[in-house]
């Protein structure tokens, strides 16, 4: 099992379509006893939040977020935490909307900067 997500800052490794996550938005981990969670800003996310828990490399959550234009929305995500020969981490991501169709693939890796 790859180490601990909690404290470490996590960005999109390519930006996804207009009003999602980007490569500016930066995700804030925490983890305990199986849980985990973070807030994320950045791009065209004003305010967002993920809930879930882990076990082993596998993550599990539900997600919301507030984008610029006013709106919300809400999905699902399952994510595989991999751990880079360089000793970073990035999670392997399928999501689903639940608020809206669509869905797809992302790869988001830890940076080196402080949390939002």
């Amino acid at each position: 099992m790859a180490r601990s997500l909690d404290g470490l800052v996590l960005a999109p490794v390519a930006d996804q379509a207009p009003g999602q996550v980007g490569t500016r938005t930066r995700f804030a981990y925490h983890e305990k006893d199986g849980e985990i969670w973070a807030e994320y800003t950045g791009g065209d996310v004003v305010r967002g939040h993920l809930v879930g828990t882990r076990a082993g490399d596998r993550l599990d959550f539900r997600y919301v977020q507030l984008k610029t234009d006013g709106t919300t929305s809400s999905g699902h995500c399952v994510s595989e935490v991999v751990e880079l020969p360089d000793g970073r981490i990035r999670l392997d991501e399928t999501w689903e909307w639940e608020s809206q169709q669509g869905g797809g693939t992302s790869v988001v890796e830890q940076v080196t900067e402080r949390a939002p």
